[in-house]
């Protein structure tokens, strides 16, 4: 071997122990003896791997140095953790005040007071002829001083308060169920009439009898004086007075009374509204994002479009509002406060939602699948609509939901075209009738001054939670039913 050979292999023995020392040192590992790379070599290969062995500095993971190191970088992990863990219980502890004081406030209104008396239906009272013009007022006072003491008879300014225990509708509920059942005329019937607010909430245990403390106790003005407290009380002891489910609150439309105020037109008005912003967004939504996902060319025009999307997505529901009222109302002619006014207005806050969670379900599934469907002869179009479509159906369902559930909550759009009607009556709800939803009939209620209507607004609070939370518990139950795993 010449002098040049050896020369050349001394050199590549070097290089190759420099380079193992400096993976080593990498890895965390004590750098190897530069003797053992270069042992085939001569002297000056021996002190060329020495040179590059003091070339790589070996890390000491024990020194002061790198263990303070260490646990600084250990407590920051740490606060990390709790600060996160502290984030979670906060928002659970702020989510449970508001459950708590909705459930402590709205409780009450599932239950109603209704008193039983006895009314003698005279025909001198109630003309089978005209059962509508019948004295209705007088049978239901009447009913109500037969269970009462006979000084409430005799006093005429008694007799003519204890109508203030009785809600102002008792005598057209009686008229009603006379109505319904004409053979009652003539004879006494026993009937169940809703107690006036303010002895609803007294006997709830809302509102007190005597108000104020020590020298300034006096009886609580809205229950008209402590005789008629003591006429509630005579009612009680007889056994007359019963607090059973509230279905009312369900089955009954708006009222000016808190007592006979329900739902009832705000869910008919919701499911219209609902209907119409699903009939619109949901094919709308998935076939736009087929095209943009599966078809449409990558230019800037789809670019735009998508960017477009992606905004509209963030932009505040009161600017839907604004375009629907200027658009649909303003240029179209649509009728003001209906359902179909409001699902329109509804479907384009809605779609971007729809749009986006239809894309990222089409992106989730494999390319494996769309190959094989090409491979086998399918086009294009067969392959999206027969094989890629059914299996991301999951997620766009789970994606339109949620987005219908967003759109259940909102209230300033449906302010802004009028969603806020009163409606004492819903036999004659339409499409194209004024209606309301649940939303604006909790802004409604809560805006009214009678003290009756705030528990009917935290009532109305959890229907419309009980109904957000079916509707995602809907969307989780059908992702994890449906969805396929890869």
């Amino acid at each position: 071997m010449t002098e040049e050979d050896k020369q050349a292999k001394a050199d590549e023995s070097a290089a190759s122990a420099q380079h193992e020392q400096a993976r080593q040192a990498s890895a965390g590992q004590a750098p190897a003896s530069a003797a053992g790379a270069s042992a085939s070599g001569d002297g000056g290969s021996t002190s060329s791997g020495d040179a590059a062995a003091g070339a790589v500095q070996r890390v000491d993971w024990h020194s002061p140095e790198m263990l303070a190191r260490l646990r600084r970088r250990h407590a920051a992990n740490r606060r990390m953790k709790y600060i996160g863990l502290g984030a979670i219980v906060l928002a659970a502890a702020l989510l449970g005040i508001l459950v708590s004081s909705l459930v402590n406030n709205g409780t009450s209104a599932f239950r109603q007071t209704y008193i039983a008396l006895e009314f003698d239906l005279k025909p001198e009272l109630v003309n089978p002829e005209n059962m509508r013009r019948g004295k209705w007022r007088r049978i239901v006072k009447e009913g109500l001083l037969r269970a009462l003491p006979e000084e409430y008879r005799q006093n005429r300014r008694l007799a003519r308060k204890v109508l203030k225990i009785v809600s102002r509708s008792a005598p057209y509920a009686l008229r009603d169920h006379v109505m319904e059942n004409p053979q009652l005329v003539g004879r006494t019937i026993s009937f169940e009439v809703l107690a006036a607010d303010p002895f609803d909430q007294y006997n709830k245990g809302i509102i007190p009898a005597v108000i104020g403390d020590g020298e300034k106790q006096r009886p609580n003005p809205r229950l008209g004086g402590p005789e008629l407290v003591r006429a509630f009380e005579i009612l009680k002891e007889q056994q007359r007075v019963s607090m059973p489910f509230n279905w009312g609150l369900f089955f009954h439309a708006d009222s000016r009374l808190p007592e006979t105020a329900g739902l009832a037109g705000a869910i008919v008005g919701s499911f219209l509204t609902l209907l119409v912003c699903f009939v619109i967004s949901f094919p709308t939504g998935i076939l736009a994002a087929i095209y943009l996902e599966e078809f449409a060319p990558k230019n800037r025009l789809t670019d735009f479009i998508e960017i477009n999307i992606n905004n509209l997505a963030a932009v505040p529901s009161v600017v839907f509002g604004l375009l629907g009222l200027a658009l649909f109302i303003g240029f179209f002619g649509v009728p003001r406060s209906t359902p179909l006014v409001g699902g329109m207005v509804l479907s384009l806050m809605t779609l971007p939602t729809i749009i986006i969670a239809t894309r990222a379900a089409l992106k989730a599934v494999p390319p494996s699948l769309r190959e094989a469907a090409l491979g086998v002869g399918a086009s294009h179009h067969q392959m999206v609509f027969h094989h890629v479509l059914p299996v991301a159906m999951p997620g766009i369902l789970t994606g339109a939901i949620i987005g219908m559930a967003q759109a259940l909550g909102e209230t300033a759009p449906l302010l802004l075209v009028g969603m806020n009607a009163f409606i004492p009556d819903i036999s004659n709800m339409g499409l194209t009738q004024p209606a309301t939803v649940l939303p604006t009939q909790i802004y409604s209620w809560a805006d009214s001054p009678e003290r009756g209507f705030v528990s009917r607004t935290a009532a109305a609070i959890l229907v419309l939670l009980g109904f957000l939370v079916v509707m995602n518990a809907l969307a989780i139950w059908l992702r994890q039913r449906y969805s396929t795993k890869w």
